[in-house]
């Protein structure tokens, strides 16, 4: 089912947060407790937000608690670790065991939920440096470990790249154990799974994927986790760096993983038997496999009628096919076929070209690269002054163009709808795959004419048939064909028809529950 050629070389053992932990691999505690605080202080000699608080247990033995201060919680460290362990006892610490030790202080002191002990100093440092605050005490082998992470996190809000007229408003934030709670809270099921690992040799970034124990296919599970594992860079920063390491086609312009920032369109994708993958610090989550299909159906389209959700959809994939191909088209008629043009479109057409000094071809690339400029600007561009900029951008732009003589009237109302078209597309990554995809066919045409055009559209259609998902044909259900799934392909059939389950995706269990 698949074919994808992964590494050689799976990345089973993760390389340590920095050459100061390899040093210390293996490296016991001391049981004196200067000696610890001391290795250290050395480690993180340079580091402002390092915190050493030094304190009895009980009012009786030295310890001390050490933490990054600009990674965890003080209110938390001072009312449910300090204050209890501060609490004078009448229990006398040296005539108990560790093991009553820690039976007295994780059992019958400490608030924390979260809390073991460690005698592994490689393991404490890299606690540390995710945010858990390690109490050493003076006499003792070990450390305990209480997790204390806390930062400051964006609040849950409307995604700015899947706004819908009806449905929910809540996205994804960069925190991921909120995107998770996001996901539990819309399916409160004991069949969702989530596995968590860590990608990055020095991020050490946490990721989880999602799946439906009893719809997944096992196939796709164990490949999208082999994936996972054979990712072997030093960072992972963000949802992107995943999808380019485990998609079937490095190379291809066109998505083959589906991201949104919506936790509805999560839970919806999972219960049809694809995965899911959160990324910690990302607010996008990843859908495999994922079709041509997934990209010009919008996270809307379930919520509203299905007349109206089916004449959304075919708008949008008209739109596609505009921005695409209205430019090259444009081009052949006027330079190489003009009498496919009507009599009457062909003289309005040359006395609006009468003047211009550029050939046509020159004439469309250079107000398509004025429109590219003018939407990276725009989305570059704070947000006050970014809507303001790209309507007087257009409107200036393009009549001085004209009235320059620099461009015909035809060309501008060509690129302008070429590019509407391109903003009529919901899923943002398709859309910026058909503008890179506009200038070669452009080039093309302006050369051979149509046959060139031909040529590049066969180009096209040959790759998008040979592209896979996870196993998955990227053209399903057009190719091959299934009369099935085209039920929620461009049209959207009432919701009691949709019953089963894509049938391309082995789902175990087939039929939807209603």
């Amino acid at each position: 089912m698949f074919n994808r050629k992964n590494k050689s070389t799976a990345n089973t053992t993760q390389k340590p947060f920095g050459k100061a932990i390899e040093d210390r691999k293996q490296q016991p505690i001391h049981p004196q407790l200067e000696k610890n605080i001391q290795k250290l202080k050395t480690l993180f000699k340079d580091d402002t937000d390092f915190t050493v608080r030094p304190f009895k247990i009980f009012g009786q033995s030295s310890a001390v608690a050490i933490y990054f201060d600009s990674i965890v919680d003080r209110i938390l460290i001072n009312q449910d670790i300090l204050k209890p362990l501060m609490h004078k006892s009448d229990t006398s610490i040296d005539k108990v065991t560790v093991k009553e030790l820690n039976r007295l202080i994780f059992e019958e002191t400490l608030y924390q939920s979260e809390g073991s002990e460690e005698k592994d100093f490689t393991k404490i440092i890299e606690e540390l440096l995710r945010g858990s605050t390690v109490v050493f005490m003076e006499g003792l082998e070990s450390a305990f470990l209480l997790n204390t992470f806390d930062i400051a996190e964006r609040a849950i809000s409307q995604p700015e790249t899947e706004q819908v007229i009806r449905g929910p408003r809540d996205g994804f934030n960069e925190s991921l154990n909120t995107n998770l709670s996001l996901v539990r809270y819309r399916l409160p099921s004991t069949d969702l799974r989530i596995k968590s690992m860590e990608i990055g040799t020095r991020t050490k970034t946490k990721v989880a994927f999602l799946y439906m124990e009893d719809i997944v296919d096992p196939a796709l599970l164990a490949e999208i986790e082999e994936r996972l594992n054979n990712i072997d860079i030093d960072r992972i920063l963000d949802t992107g760096y995943i999808e380019e390491n485990i998609q079937d086609n490095p190379r291809s312009p066109f998505p083959q993983i589906q991201h949104t920032e919506r936790p509805d369109v999560v839970v919806g994708n999972v219960l049809e038997g694809r995965a899911a993958i959160l990324v910690d610090g990302s607010p996008f989550a990843l859908i495999a496999p994922a079709t041509i299909g997934q990209f010009i159906q919008g996270p809307g389209d379930y919520n509203d009628r299905y007349m109206l959700s089916t004449l959304t959809r075919i708008i949008r994939v008209i739109s596609l096919v505009i921005s695409l191909i209205i430019p090259s088209l444009y081009v052949a008629a006027i330079s190489f076929h003009p009498e496919l043009i009507p009599t009457r479109f062909a003289v309005a057409i040359t006395s609006g070209r009468t003047g211009v000094p550029f050939p046509l071809l020159f004439e469309v690339l250079l107000m398509e690269v004025a429109m590219e400029i003018l939407r990276e600007a725009t989305i570059r561009m704070p947000k006050q002054i970014g809507g303001a900029l790209s309507i007087v951008g257009v409107l200036v732009i393009g009549q001085a163009a004209v009235d320059a003589g620099f461009v015909s009237p035809l060309t501008v109302v060509i690129v302008a709808l070429t590019t509407i078209g391109s903003f009529a597309t919901p899923s943002y990554n398709i859309a910026v795959s058909l503008r890179m995809l506009r200038f070669p066919m452009l080039i093309m045409t302006g050369i051979l004419g149509l046959f060139g055009f031909m040529m590049s559209w066969i180009v096209i259609s040959n790759h998008l048939l040979s592209l896979q998902s996870f196993g998955m044909p990227y053209m399903h259900p057009l190719s091959p064909g299934n009369s099935s799934d085209m039920k929620d392909f461009v049209l959207r059939l009432p919701l009691r028809w949709l019953n089963n389950r894509p049938e391309r995706l082995n789902s175990q269990n087939k039929p939807q529950k209603k």
